[in-house]
């Protein structure tokens, strides 16, 4: 069932709406790595946050499992500060102002 933007199961675990968003997400993030030397790391900033973090801040309160949204944060911070994968990502969070997604525990 799909209300408000947000697929639900019968379970309401909302695994297909975290999957669904972490998938386009990482679709945005994979073509703006293709033109980062072009734009920039101001304007890839502002593209990232109009692509992918609008989709992660919405209906973030209800979600359970934040795992894949997390993984689509960090990738989303590595890809604007130019980070290798092994890179730790907290420091280029903090800089770039953004709320750390945190794990809740159940």
């Amino acid at each position: 069932m799909r209300d408000l933007g947000v697929l639900l199961d019968e379970e309401l675990t909302m695994n297909q709406h975290i999957s669904k968003t972490a998938c386009v997400a990482f679709y945005h993030i994979r073509r703006l790595k293709k033109v980062r030397s072009i734009l920039g790391a101001e304007i890839t900033a502002g593209l990232v946050s109009a692509f992918i973090l609008s989709r992660l801040d919405y209906c973030n309160a209800v979600l359970a499992t934040i795992a894949p949204l997390l993984r689509v944060q960090n990738a989303a911070a590595r890809l604007i500060k130019d980070l290798r994968p092994r890179d730790h990502v907290t420091p280029a969070l903090r800089d770039l102002h953004w709320l750390l997604i945190r794990h809740r525990i159940t």
